[in-house]
């Protein structure tokens, strides 16, 4: 299971009401190779699912992952912060041994 926090929920919809993507599109994350610590995250909205995708959806937000990318976000919440020092959207993944310092990227 893919889970999504109450603030990466409210800024979805948020996104939504204003119109910066249409109401059919969902969350599409994935894991690539790269970064500091070798695998990074990434996001962006969709609206075709492909044959291998995995389909979650928690607090009325649909998440989408390709399998592979799913072995190392099982589990994992998508979650939000804003404000100054706030560092948008990001991953709690209990998968993760060592994160960078910036987040970005993880290790398993």
């Amino acid at each position: 299971m893919l889970y999504v926090a109450e603030s990466a929920k409210q800024q979805i919809e948020s996104i939504k009401e204003k119109g910066q993507i249409q109401e059919d599109y969902f969350v599409r994350v994935s894991v690539t190779s790269g970064g500091c610590s070798g695998l990074s995250y990434a996001m962006d909205f969709d609206n075709e699912t492909k044959p291998n995708d995995q389909i979650f959806e928690d607090k009325g937000i649909k998440v989408v992952t390709d399998l592979k990318s799913f072995l190392y976000l099982c589990n994992s919440t998508l979650e939000f912060s804003g404000g100054l020092n706030g560092k948008g959207f990001y991953f709690n993944n209990p998968n993760a041994s060592r994160e960078c310092g910036c987040g970005e990227s993880f290790a398993v």
